[in-house]
């Protein structure tokens, strides 16, 4: 792995930590619900192995169906999905409440593994594997265009092995696994940053002036936010 493909993997890890649909907005909410800011950072782990779950387990899907835009399509449905069930909760009957619901630890892990995977995450890996770093506009494109525009760049020809040459089997596993630890460290020290500033310098502030900020209207804004972050990265 080349010092270039390293900087790619850490520049992505930062580039999904500072966006809210990644993990960061469920960390914010968690500690507003909690009225906690160690909630906040007690957050981040779980969101992490949710994302590197998330970056392994597409680059598997992408891999074996080479279809980005399966994985495109898959993006905007699950995207619309979430929105459906944030203004669902937004909307209903104001006599039911999940103001007792507080979100565990693996829950917040599912939603990054969810949202990390409807937004594509898996992508940032075939560059790597495909042993060449790709050199395009696409890198330093906008939120959601840039993993279709590195793998379109960097993806072998076709019949090539997806591990890249002179790789077996296990070097391969150990090569996407290091990928990813280093992706998803760059990414939790981003998200970590992120999240503490928007829950110390605005969600509380906001908080104290809207009363009618209840917990699940927390979480459906939650949802909202995430998901339309999706769709806008996808369209």
């Amino acid at each position: 792995m080349t010092t270039g493909q390293l900087w790619v993997l850490i520049g992505l890890g930062v580039f999904h930590g500072i966006n809210p649909g990644m993990g960061w907005l469920a960390a914010v909410s968690r500690g507003l619900q909690e009225r906690r800011r160690s909630a906040v950072l007690g957050a981040l782990p779980a969101i992490a192995v949710g994302h590197a779950a998330s970056v392994a387990l597409v680059a598997l899907v992408i891999t074996v169906s080479g279809s980005v835009l399966a994985a495109q399509w898959f993006a905007i449905v699950g995207g619309a999905l979430v929105c459906a069930v944030g203004l669902w909760l937004l909307l209903r009957p104001a006599h039911f409440h999940w103001r007792d619901v507080r979100l565990s630890l693996w829950q917040l892990g599912a939603w990054s593994f969810l949202m990390s995977s409807l937004h594509g995450a898996g992508l940032m890996l075939l560059p790597v594997l495909a042993g060449r770093l790709a050199e395009g506009p696409g890198v330093h494109g906008g939120p959601g265009h840039s993993h279709g525009a590195v793998v379109l760049a960097a993806a072998p020809d076709q019949g090539a092995e997806p591990s890249g040459p002179g790789l077996d089997l296990l070097d391969a596993t150990l090569l996407g696994l290091f990928a990813t630890g280093v992706h998803t460290v760059a990414m939790f020290a981003a998200a970590g940053v992120a999240a503490l500033v928007v829950h110390d310098f605005f969600a509380v502030q906001v908080l104290r002036r809207l009363s009618w900020a209840t917990l699940d209207r927390i979480w459906a804004f939650t949802l909202l936010g995430g998901g339309a972050v999706v769709l806008w990265g996808a369209a």
